[in-house]
């Protein structure tokens, strides 16, 4: 109860001083304010849990700081003090939201009573709140990642483990959803009240990485012009998400080893230890055993991580969330973009289904959201990124097109860099006749399915020297006049 900050608002001295020894001798933590500017700025600062609020003040009064405490949206209790002739002033107060109110001459036990019920009722409406807002994340996250068997196993391995202090290895592959079941397990965890940090140990340099996990003090290398707390400060309380834990350099895991077992952190430059309280939730989308026995993992290290483990299957191999996932970031960018857009044709649903996903969600929300954009009324094959082309069709480099192949079997002096390029025109010519052969010609429409402009897919177009043959209705992917095109 020491830390739970009181304020108290009078403009009478002695009525200040009585309520903060009242206060005091109960255990709570007293904080006063003479006038309705200075208590504002307390709230402001100190983010006391109640106040204690006298009506007759000199200035805007308590009403108004009632009505500005509110406005702010705070979670604090307000109790008023007033006068038995200003009962109804009182009464006006409570329907503005104050909790309750004293009458002067107060007894020091109704103060105390009443304040712990204010507290109390603080207390439930906050767990209410938690819970309410566990619920959502549950059905956010079922929402973002699917329903299918595979995930709801997963959504189970989080509920079991979210309420205990364990740490957590999450496998899975770029795009599947790490992030979110890592912050769906501290949020539903006792610690959702305090911060989730997340660090990409693959983006930061092996020159930076001590500092950003534990902080440095002022003058601790150049550039070091002011103190900096670390990311293991900043999480304490709460949980640490270290992604890409793989890509941790071999110095730096020692001393994560430590830290982990000490529960305290050493900030660069720094001579004193900090103590720390956090839980970690590490990921990676190659498994910790394997880099140990690569030699690339402490093994001890693994073994301080590998208290739990959850595997988040690859989208490709659940199938049944794909259409769910798509339907659901279809709804969200129609909102997003104004649009009305209804749903997918069958051969679009029949190619979302067929394309094996190698990023993941991620990858299945940028597309539909792109093709959100380009439809009117459906979501149709053309509306799909250009990688479809590739993995949803004929292969565009048959045996007979492969351009190493047969340049190889014609030429004695040959470099990598002239075969690569002569692939690369194989490649782009056989993706814009694809693209022209679906919209029936139309070279702005392919323009937009290729993401390039117009004037490119002319001179494209006339490059490759690609004819539009009237009798078949279609692109040739190789016209025979393009084998000399540059």
């Amino acid at each position: 109860m020491t830390e739970t900050k009181v304020l108290v608002v009078d403009d009478l001295e002695e009525v200040r001083w009585l309520l903060c020894r009242i206060l005091s001798q109960a255990g709570y933590q007293p904080l006063e304010a003479s006038t309705a500017e200075e208590a504002l700025e307390m709230v402001s600062r100190e983010a006391p849990w109640a106040v204690l609020l006298d009506l007759k003040m000199p200035g805007p009064g308590g009403m108004e700081v009632l009505r500005q405490i509110k406005a702010r949206g705070k979670d604090i209790q307000v109790i008023i003090i007033t006068a038995y002739g200003e009962v109804r002033s009182a009464v006006e107060a409570i329907k503005l939201g104050a909790y309750d109110y004293l009458a002067k001459p107060f007894d020091n036990e109704e103060v105390l009573i009443t304040l712990k019920r204010a507290l109390d009722e603080r207390s439930m409406r906050q767990e209410i709140t938690n819970l309410r807002s566990c619920l959502k994340e549950a059905v956010s996250l079922s929402e973002l990642l699917g329903s299918s068997d595979e995930m709801k196993r997963v959504l189970q391995q989080i509920n079991c483990v979210a309420q205990t202090n364990l740490t957590v290895v999450l496998y899975g592959e770029t795009g599947s959803g790490k992030e979110l079941v890592a912050r769906a397990i501290h949020k539903q965890s006792p610690r959702r009240d305090h911060n989730f940090i997340v660090v990409d140990c693959g983006s930061i340099p092996e020159t930076l990485i001590e500092s950003e996990l534990f902080g440095h003090e002022k003058g601790a290398f150049t550039g070091a012009y002011i103190a900096k707390e670390g990311q293991f400060e900043l999480a304490s309380g709460g949980t640490l998400f270290l992604d890409e834990i793989g890509n941790l350099p071999s110095s730096m895991q020692s001393k994560l080893l430590r830290a982990l077992q000490e529960k305290s952190i050493r900030r660069v430059g720094g001579k004193e230890s900090i103590k720390v309280d956090i839980r970690v939730i590490v990921a990676g989308n190659e498994r910790l055993e394997d880099l140990v026995e690569a030699g690339r993992f402490r093994r001890d290290l693994y073994h301080r991580l590998n208290e739990f483990s959850i595997e988040i299957p690859p989208l490709r191999k659940r199938k049944d969330d794909i259409i769910l996932l798509s339907k659901h970031f279809l709804d969200i960018t129609n909102k997003e973009l104004n649009k009305h857009v209804k749903g997918f044709t069958e051969e679009t649903v029949e190619l979302l289904l067929k394309y094996h996903w190698p990023g993941n969600i991620r990858e299945l929300k940028n597309i539909i959201r792109r093709a959100v954009l380009l439809a009117d009324n459906l979501i149709e094959a053309q509306h799909l990124s250009t990688i479809f082309l590739n993995n949803n069709t004929t292969p565009l480099l048959t045996e007979k097109t492969k351009p190493w192949k047969r340049d190889m079997n014609k030429a004695s002096d040959l470099s990598l860099k002239s075969l690569t390029k002569k692939a690369v025109q194989e490649v782009e010519r056989s993706m814009i006749a694809e693209a022209l052969r679906r919209t029936g010609g139309n070279k702005s429409k392919a323009a937009r399915i290729l993401k390039i402009d117009y004037t490119t897919m002319h001179y494209k177009v006339k490059q490759y020297g690609l004819r539009y043959l009237e009798s078949s209705n279609e692109y040739p992917a190789v016209d025979n006049a393009s084998e000399s095109s540059p």
